[in-house]
Parts: C-alpha cells; sequence; structure tokens
C-alpha cells in the first residue's frame, strides 16, 4: 500500500480522484451505504496531543468501512527506538494514522515498516485537513480552477500543505504575513518550478481582499516569553481578521478560519459572526476526504 505523507506524494490525478471519490462517500455516508472496503484492515491511530477532529473522523470512518482501529498509546520515538517500533507495529496493523511532533519521525518510520502510514499532521504539513476544505470548497465554489486563497499567518503545517496543493491543482495561494514570518525566497522558487498554479507571499492585505474567493487564517506563532508575546501581538494585530476584511470579499467568497480559533487573535469575533464565515460546514468533510483517502492507499 502506499503511504500519504505530503500532498506532493501524489499526483495532480490522484488527489482529484481522491476528491471524487470524497464525494462519493459523503452520499454513502449519508444513505448509510458505507463500502466495505477495509474489511480485515488493522488501523492504528497514533496521535500527539489533544485535537480531536482529524481522529474521531479517522476512527469512526473506518470503522464504517469495516476496519477494525485501535489507539496506540505515547508519543512517537519518546519512549523507544524508532528503527524498533515500525517493526513491531507492521506485525499488527496494515494502516497506521499518525499524528507526530516532528516530520522527520514519519519519514524514518517508513522505513521500518511495511504498514501504510497516512500524515495527520505533522510540524511539516497537515495534507489530510487541506484535502478536506478543498473538498468543502469544490462544492461550494462548484469547481477549483482559477481558485485563489489567501492564507494570513505564518509558515505553519496547514499553509505549507496549500502550497503542496497550489503544486498539483490550478489554483493560486497566496500567504500573508508580517515581515520575517514569510516563506523564504528559496523554497518559494522551488515550489513554483514544477506548480501548477501559482504560489505567492507579501505583507500586504487589502489589495488581495476583492479577488480573493477563500480567506484563509492559522493561529498566532507560540510565543515562549513574556517579551515574545508582546512582539508577536505587535507584529500580528494588524492582519487579524475582521469585519471590516471581510465587508471587501465577493459576494460568492468564503472565511475559513481553521479550528482551533483563537478570537481575539488572529480573528476579530465578529468576524466568526459573519455570513461569510463556514469554518464548521467545511470541517465536515474531514470524514468524507479522509475516508477517501484510507480506501485510496489500500487500491495502491
Amino acid at each position: 500500500m502506499k503511504n500519504l505523507l505530503s500532498l506532493l506524494d501524489i499526483s495532480s490525478e490522484e488527489l482529484l480522484s481522491i476528491l471524487n471519490r470524497a464525494d462519493q462517500l459523503e452520499y454513502q455516508w449519508k444513505t448509510n451505504d458505507m463500502p466495505q472496503v477495509l474489511k480485515n484492515q488493522q488501523v492504528g491511530l497514533w496521535f500527539l496531543g489533544q485535537g480531536f477532529r482529524n481522529r474521531v473522523a479517522f476512527e469512526i470512518g473506518a470503522r464504517a468501512m469495516g476496519a477494525s482501529v485501535s489507539y496506540i498509546p505515547g508519543e512517537i520515538g519518546i519512549h523507544e527506538p524508532l528503527e524498533d517500533i515500525g517493526h513491531y507495529l507492521d506485525k499488527w496493523f496494515s494502516i497506521l494514522v499518525i499524528r507526530a511532533k516532528r516530520h522527520s519521525d514519519l519519514l524514518k518510520l517508513t522505513e521500518t515498516t511495511n504498514a501504510a502510514i497516512i500524515n495527520a499532521r505533522t510540524n511539516f504539513n497537515h495534507p489530510c485537513e487541506i484535502l478536506g476544505d478543498l473538498q468543502f470548497i469544490r462544492k461550494y465554489r462548484g469547481g477549483l480552477d482559477d481558485l485563489s486563497l489567501v492564507f494570513v499567518g505564518e509558515v505553519t503545517n496547514l499553509c505549507m500543505s496549500w502550497f503542496n496543493a497550489a503544486v498539483k491543482l490550478p489554483i493560486s495561494v497566496t500567504q500573508v504575513a508580517p515581515d520575517g514570518y514569510g516563506l523564504d525566497n528559496e523554497r518559494l522558487i522551488a515550489l513554483n518550478e514544477n506548480a501548477v498554479g501559482k504560489i505567492t507571499v507579501c505583507h500586504e492585505l487589502e489589495p488581495l481582499l476583492e479577488k480573493a474567493d477563500v480567506l484563509y487564517t492559522d493561529c498566532w506563532p507560540v510565543a515562549k516569553s513574556d517579551e515574545d508575546t508582546n512582539a508577536i501581538k505587535n507584529a500580528f494585530l494588524p492582519y487579524q481578521i475582521n469585519s471590516n476584511h471581510l465587508s471587501k470579499l465577493h459576494s460568492k467568497a468564503v472565511f475559513l478560519p481553521c479550528p482551533p480559533v483563537t478570537r481575539g487573535q488572529e480573528v476579530s469575533f465578529d468576524s466568526m459572526l459573519s455570513r461569510f464565515c463556514k469554518s464548521q460546514e467545511a470541517k465536515q468533510f474531514l470524514l468524507h476526504s479522509q475516508n477517501a483517502v484510507l480506501e485510496f492507499i489500500t487500491a495502491t
């Protein structure tokens, strides 16, 4: 079976086929007619931290498609060497869904296990989250061609996966961030070299709003001291999305603040009440897109 550690691991055609299949699985979920394609598959969920959306969606989706699902305790790479762990796990599991602190741990684990590995988030990227968002955006908008997405925030795992999506799809992704928080020029050039879409970085938000189809936010950087807290606030508060920003979007645009959302930081309280805000509607598609990923890797 095939691993899915990044959207760059799959072709443009495979990415679209996953989204197409996710649409079909959404219908089958609603009609209680899920295909039993994971029957006799053993799925291990190994999740760092307290995030629940991806984890719960993977569990109920895998079970609905016939899999046996188990949680693996502890944090990957802490209690035992990775070169040992993989050999144990592939005796029990055919699929491992892992949320890890370090992307390098995920890469190393692929060297020591025959089980298929799905990246449920690392410090580097977050492909499953973006697949769910893409499915929602495509259904809401009617397609992805010429999509213009504005990502407000530093280079997070979500930001990197949106860049990767633009490598594979005819979409435009623009990161907007304070000076010093944008993607470095070397990586920007490298991504654009092979991109179907377009990736840009800028520091001005206002000029982009009128043509944005999706306005996307992520959390502020994590502060390590009181001094950091003040510096981050001073840098990022001018980029906080508020109702004035949303009033400049065109009528069919959407605002997708990625949870967990911190009101008063990356978004204002009033922006979450806007008709443009579709975060809750979008996140239901995590289930269907992740189900499609599970099916995809068992078929390859």
